[in-house]
Parts: C-alpha cells; sequence; structure tokens
C-alpha cells in the first residue's frame, strides 16, 4: 500500500492494516499506483486516521539532525 520508504519500520501488511480505509477513502483514483498512492496520502495527511499516520512518521532518533563538528 505504501512504499517502504514511508513506512519506516512497518511491514507491509501492517502498512496495508492501517491505511487501506484511508486509501480507499481518499485516493482510490490512485489504486493500484503505489507511488501515486503514497503521494495521495502525504498530500492528505492531515485527514487519515491515527493508525495510517503512524505509518509516515520517522523514528524519533532520525528526526534530530546530529551536530556538525567545527572543523
Amino acid at each position: 500500500m505504501l512504499s517502504a520508504s514511508a513506512a519506516f519500520a512497518a511491514t507491509r501488511d501492517e502498512q496495508t492494516a492501517a491505511c487501506k480505509g484511508d486509501a480507499i477513502r481518499f485516493c482510490a483514483s490512485e489504486i493500484p499506483n503505489e507511488q501515486k498512492i503514497t503521494s495521495c496520502m502525504k498530500a492528505n495527511f492531515n485527514k487519515l486516521s491515527p493508525q495510517c499516520k503512524a505509518m509516515f512518521k520517522q523514528p524519533a532518533s532520525d528526526k534530530r539532525k546530529k551536530p556538525v563538528k567545527p572543523a
């Protein structure tokens, strides 16, 4: 349902379970093109169910930028 880069640690089955309803509700015209579905889901992020939104969130460790050490 979503690309691997969109859902960081979730399996395909977990992505499908979390987002199938939202994909049908908001992005039915994009099915079966996974890239278009993912783009549509991101465009409708604020409307997605909490379970599906979680598929798009990066782990906290990836959100923080590492400080750059001066040369």
